[in-house]
């Protein structure tokens, strides 16, 4: 049985290096960060909250129609920016589980935020995310996409199978024969496993590998991911902003 009143909680800061003042990008008349609010919205799991670093962000959000919450602006990571937040809206849990939503997806679709929970179905899950299986040969050696090892169970086929995470890397692993699968940065925490995760150190493969999730698989944490169709684009530059126009701009 899957945690009850999840909610999504979207951490937003102004100061990305390569593509400044990220979530104010505007994409075809509206900023970045609200096309992703939207598409959050759009999912129907529950509750959407921004957690922003600066008030211009807030300030989008609830233009929107949104709800947004300021957040310590020195706070050096998203997941440290959702569970700040959550303590000061929910500090009584009245949400079991949390959809941690980078807010450089704009094109994601709706369906696909809800998908996250399925695994956490499981109880013995503590931390769900999202896949797809690799179709350019050129990121399969590319640094820049994360690539998950996944165990499926032999008997699952086709999109929203459901495996167990067995690592993350930026290199071409596994070895041999066989499919790879790119990570979608989406994660569905239970609130008990967001609060041990943001008081655990950096662990050495992390810091090795550029990877927080795997923070939490050496603490012994298990992560789990569903497989869905295709891998949303994630703006870091200005060519990403202009596709995601493009893109956007077909059907809005």
């Amino acid at each position: 049985m899957q945690p009850a009143n999840p909610i999504i909680v979207i951490p937003a800061r102004m100061g990305a290096a390569r593509l400044p003042n990220k979530p104010l990008a505007d994409i075809n008349g509206q900023p970045m960060i609200v096309h992703v609010w939207r598409r959050a919205m759009e999912s129907g799991v529950g509750r959407v909250l921004v957690a922003a670093a600066e008030q211009e962000i807030a300030d989008v959000i609830q233009a929107a129609g949104g709800e947004a919450v300021l957040t310590d602006p020195a706070l050096s990571t998203g997941t440290d920016r959702i569970a700040q937040a959550l303590k000061q809206l929910d500090p009584r849990q009245h949400h079991e589980c949390v959809i941690n939503l980078q807010g450089d997806l704009p094109t994601l679709p709706p369906e696909d935020i809800g998908a996250v929970l399925l695994p956490l179905a499981d109880p013995a899950v503590d931390i769900a995310t999202l896949v797809a299986e690799i179709t350019r040969p050129d990121e399969v050696h590319d640094p820049n996409v994360v690539k998950a090892v996944m165990s499926f169970p032999v008997k699952q086929m086709g999109p929203a199978r459901i495996g167990r995470a067995l690592y993350f890397s930026r290199t071409a692993i596994p070895s041999g024969e066989g499919p790879h699968y790119h990570h979608i940065g989406i994660y569905a925490y239970r609130r008990s496993a967001l609060e041990r995760f943001v008081t655990l150190p950096q662990s050495v493969l992390e810091k090795r590998e550029r990877l927080e999730q795997l923070r939490a698989m050496e603490a012994g944490m298990k992560i789990a991911a569903v497989c869905v169709n295709s891998v949303p684009l994630g703006v870091d530059t200005q060519a990403d902003l202009e596709r995601a126009r493009q893109i956007l701009g077909k059907t809005i």
